[in-house]
């Protein structure tokens, strides 16, 4: 079902399908007190406070787990009372599952999908962070999993449940910049050797003492074995694609966000990484520039778009020149929809558009387009929330447009650490001109990590 059909669909019907929650029973059926039982797997640093300070803390908070208990306990003293803590989400979910409704996975990219296929199969809510998953046949395999598993789903993607990204939407679709064929994307880090990325001499790393509280070998979870380092754990872990995505991992959920779900982009079948500072192997690059090819669809013609990252001259790369602005970095906008009469910016996160020329934007504001997208109120964790309760549609970052939206992004990442260009066969699901990058389509894990081979 297309985004802009499911999320016109009434309440009743969106969920129809879906079971509601319980509180502490075996049975699906709506609770007395009318709140969730909400389950943590990675309880600790500020992007587990996020799902606390933004709705979660409203529900019932039944369980908690995380494979380093030291870097949870300042949340845990705030919210755990008499609740259970597991260092391992397998053990919480066999020991736990019919009193768990939902569960908020905050962990790094590498385990996001064995939490979340573990929760799918015990008919658990999951709201899993952005990007969805490691790989792209872990993406796909989620699909597939949630027909088989009618669960409310959420990929964790702020913008995505705000007005701004709505604004943008509504104003492509009313026709106010013509069509598009062209975006530019960017983000200025990663700064390497900064708080959340490593900047490594040697790899593989040097093995260091693991810290007091860390279970390593569930941090490790599908990956391969090797010692700890700091720069693994406990920030800097997107640095390396064994276990993160880097800047495009990071933020290309974001900051792509607009221009997929407005211009309804599927995967590109042709991926080029035209620019990349030399890395040592597994690490990400100080900075890329990396070139999407989107296909035609009824609606629109082919478009490309451009991904920058890394520290860039914006007067040499990323040029626009149409409609007042010159650049990707425009008015300090992260990504602009160049059309035929006009450009649509927006922020890292969506947020507010920015429309040029100015005239163009002043119309805008004057007589703005039919607000024709719901809005949701509360944000994205209210909004799974609701939907769980039955009290709300779908959600609207649900899995089958948070795996497109993380396929886009995971074929920008793969040519980005391989470099040259990428063939891809969207139906097929395979690179067809360098088959041997399929090995990293579907990666293999450690014994005791498998999920949804079967689906």
């Amino acid at each position: 079902m297309k985004r802009r059909n499911f999320l016109a669909t009434t309440a009743g019907s969106a969920i129809a399908a879906i079971p509601l929650f319980s509180i502490g029973k075996a049975s699906k059926g709506k609770s007395a007190n009318g709140k969730v039982n909400v389950a943590f797997i990675g309880s600790g640093g500020w992007i587990a406070r996020q799902p606390y300070e933004q709705g979660c803390s409203e529900e019932n908070l039944v369980a908690f787990c995380d494979v380093d208990q030291s870097r949870c306990a300042e949340n845990m003293k705030n919210w755990r009372t008499n609740q259970p803590f597991f260092e391992d989400f397998r053990r919480m979910f066999d020991k736990m599952h019919k009193e768990i409704d939902a569960v908020v996975i905050n962990t790094p990219d590498h385990t996001h999908f064995a939490a979340t296929m573990a929760a799918m199969e015990r008919g658990i809510h999951v709201y899993t962070q952005k990007p969805l998953t490691h790989n792209i046949w872990q993406a796909r395999t989620l699909v597939k999993a949630l027909a088989k598993y009618p669960v409310v789903t959420q990929m964790g993607n702020q913008g995505h449940a705000g007005d701004g990204i709505r604004q943008s939407v509504e104003a492509y679709r009313a026709g106010m910049i013509g069509n598009v064929k062209q975006v530019f994307c960017r983000n200025p880090g990663p700064e390497l050797g900064g708080m959340h990325f490593a900047k490594p001499e040697v790899m593989p790393l040097p093995t260091m003492p693991i810290p007091e509280g860390l279970n390593w070998d569930l941090w490790l979870g599908p990956a391969a074995a090797r010692g700890y380092n700091v720069d693994y754990h406990p920030t800097k872990w997107r640095t390396f694609y064994d276990f993160g995505l880097g800047m495009l991992g990071d933020w290309g959920c974001h900051t792509l966000d607009t221009p997929v779900w407005a211009l309804d982009l599927d995967p590109p079948t042709l991926i080029e990484c035209i620019e990349r500072s030399d890395s040592l192997d597994g690490v990400i690059p100080a900075g890329s520039h990396i070139r999407f090819h989107f296909p035609a669809n009824k609606e629109r013609g082919p478009v490309v778009m451009d991904w920058f990252d890394g520290p860039q001259d914006w007067t040499k790369v990323g040029r626009i020149d149409q409609f007042g602005a010159e650049h990707a970095a425009h008015l300090g906008q992260a990504c602009w929809m160049v059309g035929e009469k006009g450009l649509i910016g927006c922020g890292t996160h969506a947020g507010r558009p920015r429309i040029m020329p100015l005239e163009l934007e002043k119309n805008w504001k004057e007589n703005p387009p039919i607000a024709s997208i719901p809005r949701v109120a509360g944000g994205p964790f209210r909004e799974w929330l609701r939907a769980i309760k039955g009290e709300g549609p779908e959600p609207g970052g649900h899995f089958p447009y948070g795996a497109k939206l993380t396929e886009i992004v995971l074929l920008g990442v793969l040519a980005q650490r391989f470099g040259g260009s990428i063939e891809w066969d969207a139906k097929a699901g395979k690179v067809t001109n360098r088959p041997e990058l399929n090995a990293f389509v579907k990666e293999p894990v450690r014994d005791g990590w498998s999920y949804g081979e079967k689906l």
